[in-house]
């Protein structure tokens, strides 16, 4: 059976230990886009070691900065096929600004697992603390495996936000690069969907495409600058769905609604008017 739920809900998933420095933020800041105009000092925060600030999507790759080898998604009472799989959605909460360089612990374990009929989807939450055991951030996120439902496992809640009935409070256009995922992938997610002609062909797509992580960095950045005067600082959490795929070199339009401190968030790809990204929340100090 590859998912037993009640093997697989609530099982712990270990400790990883793992470090980062500058150079590490700058490869990720680069890797989602960040200083296409390298005058601009906004962008220098992303991509100088002056002033330079973490933005929390971060988070993503930090713990797997040091893996080489393609991910396997193999869990306690989960065994599915890689070729299936694809990002459902992610979450991040920061405690407090991620610092530039640190050591730190992540702690995870499988929160949950539904059962949408043709697919299962399987949640993992991650806590990160530093060597105080001070918490750093929370990660949440899911995975959806095509053809992997029907185990007989509970549904699940929908989660679909309503968008406020007006126009977009802002809307911003931002460019990925051809090689947007060949350079994302030095982050750490060598899953050869991002970068193999052949495997994504496997899995039912006409060329590799960008990691939805990479589009989740991309919006978390365009909504910053867009919205908080550039100040990765001012992120207090950041989640979203992941609605569709992103063609490297595709241009993401982003529309977004302000309450207050919290930011509704919706991206499309422009030359296919797709969704890419649905359900968006920033939430900002």
């Amino acid at each position: 059976m590859p998912i037993d739920p009640a093997v697989a809900i609530g099982a712990d998933l270990g400790e990883t230990s793992f470090s980062w420095e500058p150079s590490d933020v700058l490869l990720y800041h680069l890797g989602i886009g960040a200083g296409a105009d390298p005058m601009n000092p906004v962008e220098l925060r992303y991509t100088y070691e002056q002033d330079l600030r973490v933005l929390p999507s971060f988070a993503t790759v930090a713990p797997n900065l040091r893996t080489y080898e393609p991910p396997s998604v193999s869990f306690p009472g989960i065994d599915i096929d890689l070729a299936k799989v694809v990002h459902g959605n992610q979450s991040v909460t920061v405690h407090r600004p991620i610092p530039t360089s640190g050591k730190a612990t992540a702690r995870g374990r499988i929160a949950d697992v539904y059962d949408k009929g043709k697919a299962a989807v399987i949640v993992q939450e991650t806590e990160v603390i530093d060597e105080e055991d001070s918490p750093l951030w929370t990660a949440r996120s899911s995975i959806f495996a095509r053809g992997e439902g029907g185990f007989g496992g509970e549904r699940g809640p929908s989660e679909k936000l309503t968008l406020p009935d007006r126009s977009p409070d802002a809307v911003v256009s931002t460019p990925t690069l051809p090689q947007q995922a060949l350079l994302y992938r030095l982050c750490g997610d060598r899953n050869p969907l991002h970068a193999d002609p052949e495997f994504a062909k496997a899995a039912g797509f006409d060329r590799p495409i960008l990691h939805g992580l990479c589009t989740y960095g991309i919006v978390a950045k365009a909504v910053t600058d867009l919205m908080l005067n550039g100040d990765p600082h001012r992120v207090l959490s950041w989640s979203a769905k992941f609605a569709g795929v992103v063609i490297p070199g595709e241009t993401l339009r982003t529309s977004v609604w302000a309450d207050g401190d919290r930011f509704v968030v919706t991206t499309h790809s422009v030359e296919r008017d797709a969704p890419v990204l649905a359900d968006g929340v920033l939430v900002a100090a």
